[in-house]
Order: C-alpha cells, then sequence, then structure tokens
C-alpha cells in the first residue's frame, strides 16, 4: 500500500485539500509504515526537510486509530525558541483530527500550565528539563499527566548526544516509562549523521531490544555524531528549563 494511503483519512483530506500536497516526500513515506507498526526509529533529513511531519503524521494516525487518551506523544527539542516555532503548526495538524497541541517551558505561564493540566492536549511539546520539573513538581501529578503516553519524538537529538543534556533526556525517558506503565515509542530527528545506528541505539537507552530502523532515503554525506554517546562531553551545561 502507497504510504500516502497508510496514514489516517483525515490526514489524508487535508494534506490533499488543506495543504495541496500531491504526496508525501521520500523521507515522509519511509516514515510511515516503521512509525506505525510502532517501531523505534531516527530520521534523518536536511533542514528543512520534512522531519516533524515523517514523524507526526504517522503518531497522529496511530493516535486516532488507536484511540490514544490524553497526552499520548510528548515532542522533546533542545531549544524553547524551536518549540514555540513548532507549536502552532503540530497543533494545527492535531486540530484536523479533533486533537490538541500545547507548549511547556520555563517561559510558559503558570495560568497555561494550569489549563494544561485541566485539559491535557495529546502532543505536549516540551524541553528535558521540564520534564523533569514536572515529574518532582508538587503541583503536578505526573502518574494522571502522563498516564496515556505511547511515543516521544525528541527533535535535534544530535544536540543531545554529544553534551550532558543527553544523560539527563535518557533518564527522564526511563522514568516516564516507569510512570506511565509501558515501554514508549522514541523517534529521533535529525540532520545527517555519520554513525545513524550508534545513534538510536542510544536513543534506545535500556529498551535496546525493541524493534528499530533508521530512516534516511534523502541522506548524503554527513557530520558524523559522537562516535560513542556513552562518553559525552562535559563542556556543555546543563541548560536551564
Amino acid at each position: 500500500m502507497d504510504a500516502f494511503e497508510q496514514l489516517h483519512p483525515g490526514l489524508q483530506y487535508h494534506l490533499a485539500n488543506t495543504l495541496r500536497w500531491n504526496g508525501l516526500r521520500p523521507t515522509q513515506a519511509a516514515a510511515v509504515e516503521p512509525i506505525l507498526s510502532g517501531r523505534d526509529a531516527l530520521v534523518l533529513a536536511p533542514t528543512a526537510g520534512g522531519k516533524t511531519e515523517a514523524a507526526v503524521f504517522p503518531l497522529l494516525s496511530r493516535m486516532a486509530s488507536e484511540e490514544w487518551e490524553g497526552v499520548s506523544v510528548l515532542y522533546v527539542c533542545p531549544l524553547r525558541a524551536l518549540l514555540n516555532n513548532l507549536t502552532p503548526r503540530i497543533d494545527v495538524y492535531c486540530k484536523w483530527l479533533g486533537r490538541t497541541a500545547a507548549v511547556w517551558h520555563g517561559d510558559v505561564s503558570q495560568s497555561k500550565r494550569q489549563r494544561i493540566l485541566a485539559d491535557r492536549p495529546d502532543i505536549l511539546l516540551t524541553t528535558p528539563e521540564s520534564l523533569e520539573a514536572m515529574l518532582v513538581s508538587t503541583k503536578v501529578d505526573p502518574h494522571l499527566l502522563f498516564s496515556g503516553l505511547r511515543a516521544v519524538v525528541v527533535d535535534e537529538i544530535h544536540a543531545f548526544a554529544g553534551d550532558d543534556r543527553g544523560w539527563h533526556l535518557l533518564g527522564v525517558l526511563e522514568r516516564l516509562s516507569r510512570v506511565a506503565g509501558r515501554e514508549l515509542q522514541r523517534v529521533g530527528l535529525s540532520a545527517t549523521v555519520g554513525n545513524p545506528q550508534v545513534l538510536l541505539d542510544w536513543l534506545q537507552g535500556s529498551f535496546a531490544g525493541r524493534d528499530k530502523t533508521v530512516i534516511a532515503p534523502e541522506a548524503g554525506p554527513g557530520t558524523a555524531a559522537p562516535e560513542s554517546p556513552s562518553i559525552m562531553s562535559e563542556r556543555s551545561p546543563m541548560r536551564r528549563q
């Protein structure tokens, strides 16, 4: 079956009639089947190569067809500015299927956080540090907030694998799996790197036995990520939430 036809009918309709797309980019098409099937994945594409859509469209399709409820997808970024830029776009995609997206980081007001807790979005965009804060906050019940969590997308994953924030991120993901009571599908997004399989293995953490795949149909010569992500640089300080 064509990758486009594997997506939820609501997405197909809006891609064709709202965005006027006549098909998916090669990276997006290649990502549909692996992510729909629940495999962990590393999606490689150049900047503006459609990596966000490659992850979000099949996850939204799973969300709709499997009737996921509550915060079922986390979208983690290294920078607040990137989160702010992505949230309106992802929220539009969510609304096509009657779903919502919201952002939570250090600049988000307490009133907006309270609205998120009261009416949980389907996709929550955040940073590793804000996730840590949610897990330890007396104002947040993580078991309620993340009870429906199914998948985590890590954008700009190469930025995490090269410094101490990466170890922090992996620790937070392990804790989230325990809070949700299930293994979480992990999807990394990156510019082209020289050692993608090592990077994907690193992203899986203690769940290395899960099925996984590298998606890089458009990848050309790239910049190598750290050859051993298990040895993190200590030069980059932990950024505040």
